[in-house]
């Protein structure tokens, strides 16, 4: 069933804004997305009622402001399919989940010759990690090649992926081409290889039904803000046996059982990982968000996401001069980057910018990716819940309009 998407977009204030003049059209959503009113106004409603420090106090501020917390933790859980809060870890955002793998699991875990495997495609938050990782512990970092359609060489991966593997550390879905990987069978190779798997979902998690038990993966990381939540806030799951005998990342207060002046015990999962006055606002708004969208229902989401993509690239594909990077529908995503030739892409955004289109421009953290495509950049049109058809087709005239005053 198509959700009512006039209805959608009444709940999200800045789509009634004009850019120069025009409508927003706001097409940036794998770099960020908008925020509904419930999201913001159970952010504010949390500063005006209950604002307090967690785990903190016995008064009353205090005991609501941690049962919020606490159950934005097991909202977050629950809507990728975890067992229980142990699992889930708030963070700053992705980024500083993939750290915490990297450093926590990483560091303690890998020494010379061992290898990390990694696709062509990762964004920097997962690459540099790794990168600084095998630096320091002599281990190797190995890439899964790309076939021509920009999907996975999954034959080379079986080749790849072996006895010196510890982890396999792969994006979900591209930031910059939208693939989707295969990850439930990545894992499988991973796991008969006694290696584990972790994943950058920032880009699934917010569009499609994600399920950690389904795809059994050791770890995932994903993002508020790009599901409709606050920035600030990200989460990582982990499965139990590993985040239990991994050292935290930060230490601090909030995070121990007992300390002395010669050491300390650090606290259950999750709290050993959250040192400090934890993203208490933050995760009530992304608890907002899990519920929106839970609401609407992934599925859904996901199918409405995938028809306005199909729809984009369909018309794309019928400009002279311009070059999509995108694979094939079956393992496409809401992403859409392309050239369009004589034009740089900072420019063809700032084109659309005056016709208020906002597009990302770059190479969106994937710089490796760009050189080894043999460009500079791309520009990316990513899409959401709230998009319409009626802008996609706002969007392509403009893109016409652009080339035009190029030629």
């Amino acid at each position: 069933m198509t959700p009512d998407i006039g209805k959608i977009r009444e709940d999200f204030p800045i789509l009634q804004r004009k850019i120069n003049g025009k409508p927003l059209v706001y097409l940036d959503n794998a770099a960020s997305t908008q925020k509904p009113n419930s999201v913001i106004n159970a952010i504010s409603d949390f500063y005006k009622t209950s604002n307090s420090n967690v785990h903190r106090g016995v008064h009353t501020l205090s005991e609501e402001a941690s049962e919020l917390y606490e159950n934005a933790h097991l909202k977050a859980i629950k809507f990728i399919g975890g067992n229980s809060i142990e699992e889930l870890i708030f963070t700053k955002n992705t980024t500083e989940s993939l750290n915490i793998v990297a450093k926590s699991w990483g560091m303690h875990n890998l020494e010379k010759g061992d290898e990390v495997v990694m696709s062509r495609m990762e964004h920097h938050s997962n690459l540099i990690p790794w990168q600084e990782v095998c630096r320091k512990t002599g281990a190797s970092l190995k890439f899964i090649e790309m076939n021509e359609d920009l999907t996975l060489d999954m034959e080379q991966a079986e080749e790849l992926i072996g006895n010196k593997t510890k982890i396999v550390s792969i994006v979900h879905v591209s930031n910059s081409l939208g693939t989707l990987n295969d990850i439930k069978k990545l894992g499988k190779l991973a796991h008969e290889n006694s290696a584990l798997i972790n994943v950058d979902g920032a880009q699934s998690a917010p569009h499609m039904p994600v399920d950690v038990k389904e795809l059994d993966c050791d770890f995932f990381a994903f993002s508020g803000h790009k599901m409709l939540g606050p920035t600030g806030i990200g989460a990582l799951y982990g499965k139990h046996e590993h985040l239990k005998e991994m050292e935290p990342f930060i230490t601090g207060g909030g995070m121990i059982q007992e300390v002395s002046y010669e050491k300390a015990v650090w606290d259950e999962l999750p709290w050993k990982f959250e040192a400090g006055t934890p993203i208490i606002a933050q995760a009530i708004g992304f608890s907002a968000a899990i519920d929106y969208l839970e609401k609407i229902g992934m599925t859904e989401i996901h199918s409405y996401e995938m028809r306005l993509a199909n729809y984009a690239v369909d018309e794309l594909e019928k400009l002279d001069g311009l070059k999509i990077y995108c694979p094939p529908k079956e393992s496409r995503t809401g992403i859409v980057s392309f050239t369009l030739d004589g034009i740089h892409a900072h420019d063809i955004a700032s084109l659309m910018n005056e016709e208020g289109i906002a597009l990302r421009a770059g190479h969106h953290c994937t710089q490796p990716l760009m050189k080894m495509l043999g460009i500079e950049a791309t520009a990316r049109a990513s899409f959401y819940i709230y998009n319409t058809m009626e802008e996609v087709d706002s969007f392509i005239e403009a893109l016409k309009r652009a080339k035009n005053s190029f030629s």
